[in-house]
């Protein structure tokens, strides 16, 4: 009973994955960037928006075998899709969750000396001892800092008590490819892994996400981490998107109606027509993840053709010119495309304002979804 139609294209998901893969082959003759270069689907925020269990289901067929999540009850959900992944979680363990993700077989990524010692105490105790750490390089936003690990990872008492998974950092500014600040999170990386103790030269590392994948072999590492390009969203800014378009969203035209020339639409009377308009109303609106300030520069496709957004996007509703659609594509009952192959979450991010990130993990609840396999 939803006016509106979300479709994820699950095929060119698949695609996209595909595509890092060939992306973290392509120096085969390189020890960094060869083929034992993994890509991991990062699938926190409910995959992007776009539903982590049908995500998860369609790469773990095409081959994905490892997959990251923010919370645990993000990874606990997972798992009961998952039963054979490997799930990572970015928050790790927070204090009192340390047997549910013993239940749910989660792998902390631990962050601080706090959450390492206390991870390290449960796997003593438990058994269940795997875990990931994570270093800063640069982010500034969660990890031991470079002297922290440093001083940290050479504790054999810590080392005796956990199964170490993963040794990881995050790219600040990797969507910048010409920031020169890759590069020096990649060498501060290096010099880290390159001081592990003996005994964790083996362990797997991992540096670049969907961007990172892109800037070279030297960023790819064991394992890559890639999100944003998954889900047909530019990895970098200022050039054309590699990727394939995943979303298509429909809604269905309530009403048209003409007003004259003068006449206001929506709250706050800021759009006023120029000539004489017709003006349809569609079921969506900020409620629904469409952004309130994409009425201001925004469009609709209908018919191959774009129909300005006129007015104030509100809460469930926005308004559209169709002035110059053939009534016949603009009548009640019709559908428009506010996100297609040609008209993309980035494209609704750059007049919103923001990034394609919060486009599509806005996307609300309310539509119809449905998933194709074309």
């Amino acid at each position: 009973m939803a006016g509106a139609i979300l479709t994820i294209n699950l095929s060119r998901l698949v695609e996209n994955w595909r595509f890092f893969n060939e992306a973290c082959r392509a120096s085969p003759d390189d020890a960094v960037g060869s083929p034992l270069t993994e890509v991991a689907a990062v699938v926190k925020a409910d995959a992007y928006g776009l539903g982590a269990i049908e995500v998860g289901k369609a790469l773990w067929a095409a081959g994905c075998r490892r997959f990251f999540v923010a919370h645990g009850s993000e990874g606990a959900a997972l798992r009961e899709t998952l039963a054979e992944a490997e799930i990572f979680v970015f928050h790790g363990a927070l204090l009192g969750e340390e047997e549910s993700f013993k239940s749910a077989r989660l792998i902390p990524v631990l962050n601080s000396e706090e959450a390492a010692l206390r991870w390290a105490e449960f796997a003593d105790k438990s058994g269940y001892r795997p875990a990931a750490i994570q270093v800063d390089t640069g982010m500034n936003r969660l990890g031991f800092s470079a002297n922290e690990f440093n001083r940290f990872i050479q504790a054999d008492a810590f080392l005796d008590q956990v199964d170490l998974k993963l040794i990881m950092s995050h790219l600040a500014v990797a969507d910048d490819h010409g920031s020169p600040q890759n590069e020096q999170q990649r060498l501060l990386f290096e010099r880290l892994v390159s001081q592990l103790p003996e005994g964790l030269k083996s362990v797997p590392c991992s540096l670049a996400n969907s961007a990172g994948v892109l800037l070279g072999a030297g960023y790819h590492y064991d394992i890559a981490r890639v999100g944003i390009g998954l889900y047909g969203g530019n990895p970098f800014t200022g050039v054309p998107n590699p990727m394939k378009a995943v979303v298509k969203l429909e809604a269905e035209i309530l009403q048209r109606r003409e007003i004259e020339a003068g006449e206001a639409v929506s709250y706050g009377g800021v759009w006023q027509a120029e000539r004489r308009s017709q003006i349809a109303t569609i079921g969506v609106g900020y409620a629904d993840g469409y952004l309130r300030l994409g009425g201001e520069q925004g469009f609709v496709m209908i018919g191959g053709k774009a129909a300005p957004i006129v007015g104030r996007v509100t809460m469930d509703l926005i308004m559209i010119d169709v002035t110059d659609i053939e009534e016949r594509l603009s009548r009640p009952g019709c559908f428009v495309e506010l996100l297609n192959d040609e008209l993309t979450v980035d494209d609704v991010a750059a007049w919103s304002g923001t990034i394609g990130y919060e486009v599509l993990t806005a996307l609300g609840g309310r539509y119809e979804r449905r998933y194709i396999d074309s």
